[in-house]
């Protein structure tokens, strides 16, 4: 088989939803790396989070939903907020009182709303992923952590990939596309009204883009391109992608759009579609 370039999305994809990664996924990247195909994550994460996984080795790094690109240690591209964007949506989310993160490479960065309403969002994102009995008091020390609680300027940071906040209710989302035209919002944690965090970052970016970015970096073809991924923001690396696979455990539309469905993330979904491609 030629060499291939593949491209992960990371939660409900490498990992399940209580951020462990498969024994058979890891193994499946180890020997698919071991026969020449370059394995990329491509994520909503930014590195700091990342960082905070248990991964197998990799070839490099999309984050933030395509802020940033990373080949072998080495930055390709990284789009981040401005520094006035950020303390507008640092300001705003202070007002009306909701928690966020700052996705940043160096760390992600809370205030403090989030330690009082992190841990339920955080248990309910999970519990909306098919986990049962989440622990709350467990969700309240991974934040205590895996996040550094900042205050005022602290916050007005120039490394933010984009900016993830927790819903009071959907109208938080809508008003966020009203009070920032500039920027793109999205939601993430439920589909619809019943999604839990609304997220901001910069115009332009998308998985596709940074993709085309690294493939120009590389030098490598589209043809030979494979991207998986388990949710409707996954559906921009499938137009892109010469082959496409959906996880088991993913949305109906992802499913729909995909070449190729496998098993469940904790059902050696990576491993057997790998297998089915001819990758190992």
């Amino acid at each position: 088989m030629d060499r291939k370039i593949v491209f992960l999305d990371v939660d409900g994809t490498l990992i399940d939803y209580r951020t462990i990664c498969p024994d058979s996924a890891k193994k499946a990247v180890e020997e698919a790396r071991a026969n020449g195909h370059k394995i990329y994550i491509c994520t909503g994460c930014s590195k700091a989070e990342i960082l905070q996984r248990d991964l197998p080795q990799l070839d490099g790094m999309i984050g933030g939903n395509g802020a940033y690109v990373e080949d072998d240690g080495e930055v390709v591209m990284h789009q981040a907020l401005t520094k006035e964007d950020v303390k507008h949506i640092v300001d705003w989310c202070e007002q009306r009182h909701l928690g966020f993160y700052l996705e940043a490479n160096s760390g992600m960065y809370i205030n403090d709303y989030f330690i009082e309403q992190g841990p339920e969002a955080m248990a309910r994102y999970v519990e909306g992923k098919g986990g049962k009995n989440v622990d709350r008091e467990e969700w309240k020390k991974r934040i205590a952590k895996g996040y550094i609680l900042a205050h005022g300027e602290d916050l007005y940071r120039t490394d933010v990939n984009k900016v993830s906040f927790i819903l009071s209710s959907y109208q938080d989302h809508l008003d966020s596309i009203e009070e920032f035209p500039n920027l793109i919002a999205n939601t993430w944690g439920g589909k619809g009204e019943l999604a839990l965090f609304g997220d901001l970052g910069p115009q332009g970016i998308t998985k596709k883009h940074a993709i085309e970015v690294l493939l120009q970096h590389l030098g490598a073809k589209q043809e030979d391109t494979i991207s998986f991924g388990d949710a409707k923001i996954d559906l921009s690396m499938f137009e892109l992608c010469a082959f496409n696979v959906a996880m088991g455990n993913g949305g109906e539309e992802i499913k729909e759009a995909a070449d190729y469905v496998t098993t469940d993330v904790n059902d050696d979904g990576i491993y057997n579609a790998f297998k089915h491609i001819g990758l190992i």
